[in-house]
């Protein structure tokens, strides 16, 4: 048999991408059909006639559109030449549009066909009211299928597209189309992340945003309007919070729209209300910075605590509150340098174990301040020069962990680490801290605070988060190093969460995992808010956060009342109060501005919107073919066109079912050691059970582990420990 490329003979011309009309003449032909198109009322009909004049292979089918590839620039000059000659004949211009429209579903005849200046071929049928529905079905499958610069240059054409929907008011099917179209094309403008500000803003401005916003509540308002619109109607609304978002709040209704639907059966539904409504608040609100002003402290504890504060910290236990800790931290550093001071020798290796300690203890364990004299002469306060080799108290820390690292024990690297870590901190300088503390971690593995470092410093929300859940594993921590662990870890988880369940459904592997972050990001902060003293700076940011993960997750579990709540919100209002005594107002955060806007109108937007949410839970519920509205179902092109199974690796047209919180999938994402939910978690070998952020981990876990791995690996005894799949 002959090899490749060593096939004898004259190879027969294949007829599999289309017929070879190479020397036809295309109108010609093309007249032999034109009858019997003209007698079709049909579309699919109109379609499937032309593609039997061509010889097509089923566009629906990846195997048809590899043989269009093959033939794809003699394909498209015969499509083009018929276009050319009948674009005034509806019905084969409206055909020849739709078998475009199929070829889109993949990326690279898409593509190619958009420069070939399909948008423009389009664009004429919407004028016409014969041709506009199959025009607008075409658009919407193209979108469907469609790559980020095709969108962005459908979305070009926002302003023909609301000017069908002003024009005809009353026509649902086109209004229902052209949001559809909307809502995956306008987002790739306003999320667009690689273009330039200059033309982001340019791009922007075409999309008419308020208009566009006004349009999508009257058809929201309008009598019995069907799933498909309801699901992409909020998909467009939730992807324009960020960047409109004064726009979205002029319109209270569509704000009480995302706020209703945090009582959808759905929890992908619900997180992508709640991100819609964060994203509004972001501009407003101000970073989550906590500053401990020493004046105002001192001067609030000389005035006393109210009975009903002092009560509290009293049941708590007053020498572990934050007050008692901050008090006795500032105490001990002032003696300590006092101490070395007066040393003849001034022990810095003496200094820095105590500094260490007190880094371990609070926040606001290192003070700056110098020693200082009045000059007699000038009456000015002059820098007093103690024979120590800094100025600063702060600069104290790096001098005692050189006198630590030159003179300690193995055992004193660990606090010399910590003590310049603090002092990196102190004077933000975050890369350095982080760089540090990883080296610290691949020492001293069990040491919390180097992990505190890590969840501080790294902009990675993915890092940072794995390292909040080891650390809050180690067998070396604090409590003052435990609770921020705490707070990074569901600060971290909640944003991953959220990001993860936009735009998927259940069964999916980002669904799994958003739950299992969020998840884990609420049971932190269950367990901050029992644990932790009652006066710390944190705690409100904690509860906000307890109670909107609680509400996204449990959704209509909840009463309208939210009476299941009432706990926590007894405690925010005692943060309140303790805020009040230090005279250190409560920030306006992100969060905190979301939570008051839910509490405040939870019972009234759903009340407003009751029947489009049990409407779009319908949407979750019901089968992909149920999803379909009336018009859709009964035009089969539309259907032909909803069958393309191509895929092409950028669709991102969410098909959601019916959801629920199904804890063991949740588990499934979870590190056996050190609890943290992972997209990269990796099996061991041994067992091919028990998952694990890293080999970090893994080693952590293996004397817990070692036991039911031999048992389950007795065959394979060498894979257990090193080995991750």
């Amino acid at each position: 048999m002959p090899g490749p490329g060593k096939r004898k003979g004259k190879a027969k011309k294949s007829n599999s991408g289309g017929r070879d009309l190479s020397n036809v003449d295309i109108p010609t032909v093309l007249d032999a059909f034109i009858d019997e198109i003209n007698d079709t009322r049909d579309w699919n009909a109109v379609v499937e006639i032309l593609c039997r004049m061509f010889d097509f292979p089923d566009l629906n089918k990846r195997s048809g559109l590899k043989k269009i590839h093959a033939n794809f620039d003699e394909i498209q000059k015969n499509l083009d030449a018929a276009y050319t000659k009948y674009q005034d004949n509806e019905k084969v211009a409206g055909g020849i549009v739709g078998i475009w429209a199929a070829m889109c579903a993949d990326s690279l005849l898409r593509n190619r066909l958009f420069h070939a200046g399909l948008l423009e071929k389009m664009m004429p049928l919407f004028n016409k009211r014969s041709t506009r529905y199959v025009g607008l079905q075409a658009l919407s499958a193209v979108t469907h299928h469609g790559g980020v610069d095709v969108r962005k240059e459908i979305a070009r054409h926002t302003p023909s597209l609301i000017r069908l929907m002003e024009e005809l008011p009353d026509d649902r099917e086109v209004n229902e189309m052209v949001i559809v179209t909307l809502a995956h094309s306008i987002p790739t403008v306003v999320n667009d992340e690689d273009s330039s500000p200059s033309v982001r803003r340019q791009n922007m401005s075409n999309l008419d945003i308020p208009t566009v916003l006004r349009l999508l509540l009257r058809n929201l308002r309008n009598s019995d309007p069907s799933p498909y619109l309801l699901s992409h109607a909020l998909q467009l609304l939730s992807s324009v919070c960020l960047s409109y978002y004064k726009e979205v709040k002029a319109i209270p209704s569509l704000m009480s729209l995302l706020t209703a639907c945090l009582r959808s059966k759905d929890v992908t539904l619900r997180a992508t209300s709640f991100q819609g409504l964060f994203c509004i608040f972001l501009q407003d609100a101000v970073p989550d910075r906590r500053n401990l002003d020493p004046n105002l402290f001192m001067s609030a504890i000389q005035r006393g605590f109210p009975s009903e504060l002092n009560d509290i910290l009293m049941s708590y236990g007053p020498e572990r509150c934050d007050t008692y800790l901050i008090l006795q931290a500032t105490t001990e550093f002032q003696k300590a340098l006092q101490t070395c001071v007066q040393d003849p020798n001034h022990d810095l290796y003496k200094l820095g174990l105590k500094l260490s300690e007190l880094v371990l203890r609070t926040e606001y364990s290192i003070t700056d301040g110098m020693y200082q004299a009045r000059n007699e002469r000038t009456g000015q306060m002059e820098v007093v020069d103690v024979g120590l080799p800094f100025q600063m108290w702060s600069d104290a820390l790096p001098h005692c962990a050189t006198a630590m690292r030159n003179k300690g024990t193995p055992a004193d690297l660990d606090k010399a680490d910590i003590l310049e870590c603090k002092f990196f901190i102190h004077k933000q300088r975050l890369p350095d801290a982080y760089e540090l503390a990883k080296r610290a971690i691949a020492r001293s593995p069990q040491v919390a605070y180097f992990y505190y470092v890590i969840g501080l410093s790294t902009k990675d929300v993915a890092e940072g988060l794995r390292a909040s859940k080891k650390g809050l594993r180690c067998s070396r921590t604090s409590p003052f190093v435990r609770n921020f662990l705490l707070w990074r870890a569901t600060d971290h988880a909640a944003t991953l969460g959220l990001a993860k369940l936009q735009g998927c459904r259940a069964g999916d592997v980002e669904y799994s995992e958003g739950v299992a972050f969020l998840t884990s990001a609420l049971e932190d902060a269950k367990a901050f808010v029992s644990e932790a003293p009652p006066d710390t700076g944190t705690m409100s940011n904690m509860i906000t956060w307890f109670i909107l993960l609680t509400i996204i997750l449990r959704g209509p579990e909840l009463s309208l009342d939210l009476n299941e709540l009432g706990l926590p919100l007894r405690k925010l209002e005692l943060t309140r109060k303790f805020a009040e005594f230090f005279r250190n107002p409560q920030l306006r955060t992100q969060s905190r501005l979301t939570r008051e806007h839910i509490l405040k109108y939870y019972k009234t937007s759903f009340n407003e919107w009751k029947t489009i949410v049990e409407k779009l839970d319908e949407v979750w519920s019901t089968s992909e073919e149920l999803q379909r509205s009336a018009y859709r179902a009964r035009d089969n092109l539309a259907a032909w066109l909803e069958g393309l199974s191509v895929e092409d690796g950028e669709h991102d047209h969410p098909r959601r079912s019916h959801s629920t919180l199904g804890m063991p999938s949740v588990e499934l994402y979870r590190c056996s050691y050190c609890g943290n939910p992972s997209a990269v978690l990796r099996k061991c070998s041994g067992c091919g059970k028990t998952r694990y952020c890293d080999a970090g981990c893994q080693k952590q876990h293996w004397s817990d582990h070692k036991a039911a791995c031999k048992k389950a690996q007795e065959s394979k005894p060498q894979q257990g420990l090193d080995g991750l799949d």
